[in-house]
């Protein structure tokens, strides 16, 4: 699993160190400058409850998003009280571990209030969206949905995390919601330049490319 996680993750531009055992996963996170820690609990030599408290009493706050088959309330009660700030149960989807990822890493960042991506701008204070130096009027829909798109640029976001992000629960939107906003930002954002930053990738959601092309 170790191995596949590393693969996936490392296609999203993520960089990954492995450890096969709990005793060296706690020496590399006392050592080593990481973002997050994908934890397993059933580990070798030092499992992953303990490894998580030892970090916490040494005063390393490296967020860490359990990963393990250990699925009852009182397993999930004791990750969390190990100083774990996310909790995820096998089997999952690599799509879900990697929302859920994401959000870790947002959490106790200073909140970016704009982003670039090629000549598409957008300042979240003003709420003021740009592509090429002109404005672009959306609604609400769709400057939250390209939100997302810029939060995770060059990532593939799936249907369902953009449900969470946009409208906060699935039964809110229609089956073909997102793509019909989809669409419609589409053709604000693109459909007059040559170059496409919108991308569909089937079966998995969508993604806001960080260098467009002409298709």
């Amino acid at each position: 699993m170790a191995s596949v996680l590393r693969q996936g993750l490392e296609q999203e531009n993520y960089e990954v160190t492995i450890a096969d055992n709990g005793w060296k996963g706690l020496l590399l996170a006392q050592s080593g400058s990481f973002q997050a820690i994908l934890l397993d609990i059933m580990l070798p030599s030092l499992d992953g409850y303990s490894l998580a408290k030892q970090l916490r009493a040494d005063g390393n706050r490296t967020p860490i998003l359990m990963l393990t088959a250990k699925d009852n309330v009182t397993d999930i009660v004791a990750g969390f009280e190990a100083g774990a700030e996310d909790y995820l149960t096998k089997p999952f989807s690599f799509l879900e571990l990697l929302a859920r990822l994401r959000s870790l890493l947002r959490r106790g960042q200073p909140e970016t209030r704009s982003w670039q991506v090629a000549d598409l701008t957008m300042d979240d204070a003003s709420h003021e969206v740009h592509r090429a130096g002109q404005m672009v009027s959306l609604t609400r829909t769709e400057y939250l949905l390209l939100k997302v798109l810029l939060h995770n640029a060059g990532h593939v976001v799936s249907r369902d995390e953009i449900v969470r992000s946009v409208w906060g629960a699935p039964h809110t939107v229609e089956n073909n919601g997102v793509d019909v906003h989809i669409r419609s930002l589409r053709a604000k954002i693109d459909q007059s330049h040559p170059i496409k930053l919108i991308e569909t990738v089937r079966g998995f959601g969508y993604r806001l490319r960080m260098a467009g092309n002409n298709r």
